[in-house]
């Protein structure tokens, strides 16, 4: 017998912007609009009105993103539509696009009268790889504030240090 799916819901405890995980992802987790409650399977959406990226993209990116760190695992339920509308006061035909996105892409699979299931994974490492570097990272963005470096200079040395090894790998 399987064990009954955890059911990834939106988590009226957390505020928009409040990320309640283990301190294995806030960071990752943060810059991808993800509010969760590790161990229960609650996932909330945050959407952005003012980014280029269209809504449904962003829904799609912010469950992929759960899924390769881990907060979303193999039989987890996604909020209903409904949910995601209460939550976000967005289109429910953009929330049924974005899932119908995340099941051409073979992540998730609808079940009739039950709901939206994870079915599959992103392509890349596994979920430990992502929580090890995610800790790693988080570390490291303290030191940096800890020296003194705000946001804008941090994310600045990280895309220096990105391009520097892209030439290296080119070279």
């Amino acid at each position: 017998m399987q064990p009954a799916p955890r059911t990834a819901s939106r988590n009226p405890r957390a505020g928009k912007d409040e990320l309640v995980v283990d301190a294995a992802f806030p960071l990752a987790l943060k810059s991808y609009g993800l509010s969760t409650l590790k161990g229960i399977g609650v996932i909330s959406f945050r959407l952005d009105g003012r980014s280029v990226v269209p809504p449904y993209l962003q829904i799609v990116q912010q469950v992929r993103q759960a899924i390769r760190m881990g907060v979303l695992d193999m039989g987890d339920k996604l909020p209903t539509v409904r949910e995601v509308v209460a939550d976000t006061a967005v289109n429910p035909n953009t929330v049924l696009k974005a899932y119908r996105e995340l099941e051409r892409d073979g992540l998730v699979e609808p079940r009739a009268g039950h709901g939206t299931f994870v079915v599959g994974r992103p392509s890349g490492p596994p979920p430990g790889t992502h929580a090890r570097l995610a800790r790693s990272l988080a570390h490291w963005v303290r030191g940096a504030r800890e020296a003194g470096l705000d946001d804008e200079s941090i994310e600045s040395l990280l895309q220096v240090t990105l391009r520097a090894e892209a030439e290296e790998e080119t070279a």
